[in-house]
């Protein structure tokens, strides 16, 4: 036998087997690549769902506890707060509480900064709804006071419905919802009386 047709087709078949080794390890690679890039998919979808249920649960929770201080602030002035009052109040700021830690974990800065104004006007309206309850306002607090405070959190929480949209990838049409109530219509429910005029 011709020792170069040997070499020959010794070198045939190994570079039909190198041939084979190569484009099935391209193949792996590239099926690794697309699990990959499947996973990160699905990744994104789960964090984008976890993340408008949140949003969701946050956005109605404040709403809730916004109206909660509202709803107070007419018990206050209208009679003494009944233990059903304060439960109710209490229940809806438990349940925006418990909201806001999980947006704390989830959301993003931008999300996470618009919502820390509405947090942070909600818990000082209702550090002055407590007060005014308990007959202990600070110097400058009143029902009025108290009523606009809470009435200006409305827009806060405009404002982070906004931002969270915006995380979401659904804003782009520059919507915006209208309030219920003009602005001032809460407020002119606590008006003081007019010292000066007899």
């Amino acid at each position: 036998m011709d020792m170069g047709a040997v070499l020959i087709a010794v070198a045939g078949v190994a570079g039909t087997l190198g041939g084979a080794l190569l484009t099935q390890r391209g193949a792996e690679k590239a099926k690794r690549r697309e699990l990959e890039t499947a996973q990160a998919l699905q990744e994104a979808r789960e964090s984008r769902e976890l993340r408008r249920h949140c949003y969701s649960a946050l956005h109605r929770d404040a709403r809730q506890f916004c109206t909660a201080l509202s709803r107070h602030l007419y018990a206050i002035r209208d009679r003494a707060p009944g233990d059903e009052d304060i439960r109710a109040l209490e229940s809806a700021k438990d349940t925006y509480r418990d909201r806001w830690s999980e947006a704390l974990m989830i959301a993003p800065d931008a999300v996470i900064a618009a919502a820390g104004e509405v947090n942070g006007a909600l818990n000082t309206v209702y550090g002055q709804v407590k007060r005014l309850e308990q007959g202990n306002p600070r110097p400058g607090e009143s029902p009025h006071s108290a009523a606009e405070a809470q009435h200006g959190v409305w827009s806060l929480i405009a404002a982070a419905r906004e931002a969270m949209r915006r995380d979401l990838g659904v804003t782009g049409s520059g919507v915006r919802l209208r309030s219920a109530d003009a602005p001032g219509a809460v407020t002119r429910d606590f008006e003081e009386p007019d010292r000066g005029s007899s």
